[in-house]
């Protein structure tokens, strides 16, 4: 019987995590890579391509009404590649405004085909409407000057 005993034991302790050697789950190492860190929004790849080429991007989804109102409101930082992607369905005209925004943003209105209808500023604080130059799918949002500093103009495509 204490044979029994001390074999279960044995048993219970080998099949047992042992301390320092847990390893995180697969799905929360996989959540932290997909999940920017300060939003907590999923966060995709993107390229644009045109005549200067293909450029890179990892780019924060806000999906809901409530992850676009907010936006990048209040952030203070963002890397140079990286953005926010706003998806809208069915396509219509859109849009944006700066307000309690932080950061200068170049904001790329993305139409049907996945081409770039138009490209403007926007301004940190600013309440003055910024609209797209017709009906748009999508509205990325880049650190201002980053569209004229990789030579991203209308007409390139984008893709996710």
């Amino acid at each position: 019987m204490n044979r029994l005993v001390a074999t279960s034991a044995l048993l219970l302790a080998a099949c047992s995590p042992q301390p320092g050697t847990e390893a995180a789950p697969a799905a929360q190492s996989q959540q932290a890579w997909t999940r920017h860190p300060e939003s907590g929004l999923a966060v995709i790849p993107l390229t644009i391509s045109g005549a200067r080429g293909t450029h890179r991007f990892r780019v924060e989804v806000a999906a809901s009404p409530a992850e676009q109102q907010k936006g990048l409101m209040f952030r203070t930082a963002m890397g140079a590649d990286e953005g926010m992607i706003f998806p809208n369905s069915p396509p219509e005209r859109r849009s944006f405004w700066m307000k309690n925004t932080v950061i200068p943003l170049d904001l790329i209105f993305i139409g049907a085909d996945r081409r770039i209808l138009n490209i403007a500023q926007g301004e940190p604080y600013s309440l003055d409407p910024i609209p797209s130059a017709g009906p748009a799918i999508n509205v990325l949002e880049l650190n201002a000057g980053r569209a004229r500093e990789l030579g991203i103009k209308p007409g390139d495509l984008v893709a996710w």
